[in-house]
């Protein structure tokens, strides 16, 4: 009970879920194995718990290499910023000034990325 527990505190995510896997598990072994009780029940909750432990692990793993696949993603996507906004800069720079006002006329400039979490924002 006490691993369960900390088990649900570490992987707040997970702490429904362990009740549900519990539930399917346990009924599982009922209905294949009606005749199970005393030790024999101890022995499968330690044999659940394990395979929840088990399937924890697997979930952790995929979400932490599916966080590496986006960190890649978005420093590539910063690299790609970066040189347009280099090249831009180039572009601007040889342009004649009846472009760049054209340029500043036609095209508004771009709005700041919007605060996702307004309880992070500037404190009034």
């Amino acid at each position: 009970m006490k691993t369960e527990m900390m088990a649900m505190h570490q992987y707040p995510v997970f702490s429904g879920k362990q009740d549900i896997l519990r539930e399917v598990v346990i009924k599982y072994i009922d209905h294949f194995y009606p005749n199970a009780s005393g030790n024999s029940a101890v022995a499968i909750d330690n044999k659940i718990e394990q395979a929840m432990d088990l399937v924890k692990s697997h979930l952790m793993f995929a979400v932490r290499e599916e966080v590496e696949v986006l960190k890649e993603k978005i420093a590539e996507l910063m690299d790609r910023i970066n040189q347009l906004e280099f090249e831009n800069n180039i572009l601007k720079a040889s342009a004649t000034q009846e472009t760049l006002t054209q340029l500043s006329t036609t095209v508004a400039p771009p709005k700041p990325p919007q605060n996702p979490n307004p309880t992070n924002g500037p404190v009034s």
